[in-house]
């Protein structure tokens, strides 16, 4: 995959928590990376990075919870906040109120929070599989000071008939991979 730098005018800059390999599968969907990958201090055995992300030269480590002086030191060296996009992608932090409202933030949301307001949170594909829901999905929605409060952007839904955790886990991520890549060509082009 060529790495692309986007126009100035449209920089990325995604956030993880976990192993970032949703990143670099919407990486490779849209054919470049975004201009700044964000991860935080975790210990090594609660999670391994997706070895596509860990070297890159634009990968930056905040601390495991970062403060908010520290997320205005690191938006404070990127593009105004009208030129500026940003992804949550599996995130376990809270962004502050001061940022939520300064930036263009968006969140995947692997809970059908449309329809279930309940799967609000950590964890709502394991929540909605131990509720035995007969439908489930994703949702792409706007970052507020809120845990997944934000407008809804996109939604997709689907029977969990004949899916196992695997399964419905696998469906969750295509779902989410597939509404990112819509929303992205469009806000990042």
């Amino acid at each position: 995959m060529q790495t692309e730098q986007l126009n100035p005018h449209n920089q990325w800059v995604a956030f993880f928590s976990q192993t970032g390999s949703e990143i670099v599968a919407l990486s490779e969907k849209l054919g470049r990376w975004p201009n700044l990958i964000v991860t935080n201090q975790r210990p090594a055995e609660l999670r391994t990075v997706d070895p596509k992300i860990a070297q890159l030269p634009f990968l930056f480590v905040m601390s495991n919870k970062p403060t908010l002086e520290e997320y205005e030191a690191l938006f404070n060296h990127l593009a105004p906040p009208d030129k500026l996009v940003v992804t949550l992608h599996g995130w376990l932090r809270v962004m502050p109120p001061e940022i939520c409202d300064k930036y263009r933030m968006f969140n995947g949301h692997p809970g059908l929070i449309t329809k279930y307001p309940e799967l609000k949170g950590k964890d709502p594909q394991i929540r909605a599989w131990e509720g035995k829901f007969e439908t489930a999905g994703s949702v792409l929605h706007k970052v507020t000071a809120g845990v997944d409060e934000g407008d809804i952007i996109d939604y997709e839904e689907f029977t969990t008939e004949g899916l196992d955790l695997d399964g419905l886990f696998l469906k969750l991520r295509d779902r989410s991979l597939w509404m990112w890549y819509k929303f992205l060509k469009v806000v990042l082009s």
